[in-house]
């Protein structure tokens, strides 16, 4: 695996893995499809499996496109990475969402992470060579209301890694996978309180489930897939026509095999994905508590005015020994007619610096067509009677 595994640690800083080897921090291919691609779920913890439906919803929970209250969307967002060091690596997500009736809705996404040119050297007396890095992941996806409140969707993903370095007669070569998310979502009607009304949120989303990635023929060049279990809740404090207020928090565990004590990479490949999964609830050398550790959590804060003006705050945390991602986010959100923009900045709560440390992330989108609710009924008044 020709520097792949020395790409990963440079580009996405996981912990201090060399540091900390002792801690088994669960390194993955593809990490890019772990980060926050677009900047409202940035802003509130970098989550958003639970939160109200947006066009940016297939990243952390395509059932709740059902949902929107538009009925179609378009989004483009872009996220700077490690602009300390590069001006032309970052994170490029467009994603395009149609409501079929009020019952169904499909999803189309492109995630793009291009790392620009790169000269790479094997030692100080090497000339180098430039080489351009880059890894994409199409997305498309379907989702169904099973009932009022009750939503779910599959997902199917391709997934394409070039991070394969070019030497001499190197067999190596760029890396394609397949994988699928099963999610499901669940929201109330807006319900009347003492002194407000509210609305209760819930979803899971079991994403990144697919055969694991292959650079090369070389024994252990198979990289596990992010698989991940999503899990949350939320609840919107709705105060009046114009003001509300949206709590939300998030639970996320790798189902992909913690490394053993005294394991080789060639032992910890062995292990196929499906069987990864299901055992990485309970294989954690330190038992119970270590299991814990591996579980990340997020809890963020979105004040809504008029629907039109949003403030965002949230906190994201990883134990010191599985990553020390720890993280607060600010964001804020503007919309005028049918566009809305939305941008968020991460600062690092951790000793040590994150990739995105003191980033600026930006989304754009649009909601084209009438409002989904309205559409709908006039398009159901219009067909001929049996």
């Amino acid at each position: 695996m020709k520097k792949i595994f020395l790409l990963f640690i440079l580009l996405f800083g996981v912990g201090n893995l060399l540091a900390q080897e002792q801690n088994r921090a669960i390194v993955t291919a593809v990490p890019f499809l772990q980060v926050s691609a677009d900047a409202r779920a940035s802003g509130i913890g970098d989550m958003g499996v639970a939160t109200s439906a947006d066009v940016y919803s297939q990243q952390w929970n395509a059932a709740k496109y059902p949902f929107a209250e538009d009925k179609l969307g378009i989004g483009l967002s872009y996220t700077p990475y490690m602009s300390s060091l590069s001006n032309d690596t970052g994170l490029l997500n467009l994603n395009f969402y149609n409501k079929i009736n009020e019952r169904s809705a499909f999803a189309f996404s492109l995630r793009y992470f291009g790392i620009g040119e790169t000269l790479f050297k094997q030692d100080e007396d090497d000339a180098g060579q430039i080489v351009k890095p880059n890894e994409l992941a199409f997305d498309g996806s379907y989702s169904l209301k099973l009932s009022e409140k009750f939503a779910m969707s599959v997902t199917g993903r391709y997934i394409h890694s070039n991070l394969e370095i070019q030497q001499g007669n190197s067999s190596g070569h760029a890396s394609g996978s397949f994988a699928v998310d099963i999610a499901g979502y669940f929201q109330t009607e807006e319900t009347a309180f003492k002194n407000f009304n509210g609305i209760w949120r819930a979803g899971f989303n079991i994403s990144n489930l697919g055969p694991k990635l292959k650079y090369n023929g070389d024994s252990g060049s198979e990289s596990f897939l992010p698989a991940n279990l999503k899990v949350g809740g939320g609840f919107d404090f709705i105060f009046d026509q114009d003001n509300t207020l949206a709590a939300s928090m998030e639970l996320n565990k790798l189902l992909v095999p913690s490394p053993q004590n005294d394991q080789t990479n060639a032992q910890y490949q062995e292990t196929g994905f499906v069987k990864g999964a299901f055992s990485s609830f309970t294989d954690a050398p330190g038992g119970f508590s270590e299991e814990l550790k591996e579980v990340t959590w997020a809890l963020g804060l979105e004040y809504l005015y008029q629907k039109s003006f949003a403030l965002r705050t949230g906190y994201f945390h990883e134990s010191s020994e599985k990553g020390n991602r720890k993280y607060l986010t600010l964001g804020a959100g503007f919309k005028y007619k049918k566009v809305k923009f939305d941008f968020s900045y991460l600062s690092s709560a951790a000793k040590q610096k994150s990739p995105l440390d003191n980033m600026i992330r930006f989304s754009l989108s649009f909601n084209i067509g009438d409002n989904a609710t309205a559409g709908i009924e006039e398009q159901e008044q219009e067909k001929p009677a049996n």
